[in-house]
């Protein structure tokens, strides 16, 4: 009995795609990927810069829910004026939910109107498990000298309703305000809430 349900579970833990544990504090991993441009981009490029990496799936609802309701653009928009960088990567597999070409992906980024420095793609999950991104959308921030210091959902109220977006705390613009005043980050980590990343096996 023993046997079997250890055969089970890791027959399960093989077949979940491996996700790395990065810390609060710790440096952040570096990168590279090609943007919807066919540009190379490296998170090691940025050094000196905020950086904010969104994890994004065109298809999810709940991607649907920030950028249906200008959440998403707004946020892009203001954190790249004070000139932060924004990376939106998709790590959707080729075939699954959310793939989409450079080309796709531009046209995406023009209906929407958003905001990001760049959208990268990242096919293979590489960067994806890097971070242990597990849903979209999944935020991370990375301050001037290369450290992590906020990763999780984007706000505190996990649903697809844009009614919600005025109610939440919406922890991306707290996070680059308090960086920006040279404060702690007072919320460093929150439960991230979408669909979950269509890696490849």
């Amino acid at each position: 009995m023993h046997r079997i349900l250890l055969a089970t579970l890791l027959t399960l833990f093989l077949a979940a795609p491996a996700l790395a544990k990065v810390s609060i504090g710790q440096p952040a991993p570096d990168f590279t990927l090609t943007d919807s441009n066919g540009k190379t981009r490296s998170l090691s490029q940025f050094k000196g810069k905020v950086v904010v990496l969104e994890w994004n799936n065109p298809q999810c609802p709940f991607v649907g829910k920030h950028y249906g309701g200008g959440n998403m653009q707004k946020q892009q928009g203001d954190a790249t004026a004070a000139g932060v960088i924004w990376l939106t990567i998709n790590s959707s597999a080729t075939g699954k939910q959310g793939d989409i070409t450079g080309a796709e992906a531009n046209a995406y980024v023009a209906k929407v109107g958003a905001k990001q420095t760049a959208y990268l793609l990242d096919p293979s999950g590489e960067a994806g498990r890097m971070y242990g991104a597990r849903t979209t959308p999944h935020m991370y921030v990375i301050d001037k000298a290369g450290v992590l210091r906020f990763m999780g959902g984007i706000d505190s109220i996990a649903s697809t309703d844009q009614d919600d977006l005025a109610k939440a705390t919406q922890y991306i613009p707290q996070v680059l305000a308090e960086l920006a005043a040279g404060k702690a980050v007072s919320v460093t980590t929150s439960e991230p809430y979408g669909c979950s990343v269509k890696y490849g096996s």
